[in-house]
């Protein structure tokens, strides 16, 4: 198990990442931030991203899907934002945000170091 802020500085290292973040999906709050910059608040950006994911759980129980969510992706012209929550134990109801710059990530191998990093963080 990684610890979470190992865990953090592991998902920095992700090509084109720009930031990332635990995330409390009751509350919105950060539970814990690395990377961004003075126009990047990656603590901001978790808040408002709780909202997303709240939406597409609201949206899957209206529409009877007992699936859970393996990440969310939403592409904007220049970033990736990957949103993916924590199935261990003792992650239940936080998710993962990371935020990657769209030209120099690859999503696919994104995707795969975040899943990888999502199994061992240890919460």
């Amino acid at each position: 198990m990684a610890e979470m802020g190992v865990a953090l500085k592991e998902a920095l290292q992700i090509s084109g990442a720009i930031a990332v973040a635990v995330v409390d999906q009751s509350s919105g709050m950060a539970l814990d931030t690395a990377g961004g910059s003075k126009d990047f608040d990656p603590g901001v950006a978790a808040a408002a991203n709780t909202e997303v994911l709240r939406a597409k759980l609201r949206t899957m129980e209206m529409l009877g899907l007992k699936e859970g969510i393996e990440d969310i992706l939403v592409t904007l012209g220049t970033q990736y934002h990957l949103i993916r929550p924590i199935t261990g134990r003792s992650g239940k109801g936080l998710f993962i945000y990371l935020a990657l710059v769209r030209d120099r990530a690859n999503l696919a191998m994104a995707r795969h170091q975040l899943r990888a990093i999502e199994q061992v963080i240890e919460v």
